[in-house]
């Protein structure tokens, strides 16, 4: 399944250069601390976010990513963490 994910974050051309400027780790991301990332949390620290990106992350389709769904994002840019 992560490949699966990491192989449509690639697609829908998410960079590491895009990453990479401003990517934190979940707890900072989670601004309002409820324990899920919004896309609008997302794209504070990943400005070029896109919604489809984000949705590709979020393997349950609940509209927030989980710890485990930022980590599947995350990592697919390693030079951002």
């Amino acid at each position: 399944m992560k490949k699966i994910v990491l192989s449509t974050l690639v697609v829908l051309g998410l960079s590491s250069a895009a990453f990479a400027q401003a990517a934190t780790d979940f707890v900072a991301v989670d601004a309002d601390a409820s324990g899920a990332v919004t896309l609008e949390e997302a794209q504070v620290a990943w400005p070029e976010l896109t919604a489809e990106a984000f949705a590709a992350a979020d393997t349950d389709a609940n509209g927030e990513l989980s710890a485990e769904e930022y980590g599947l994002l995350a990592s697919a840019a390693p030079a951002a963490m």
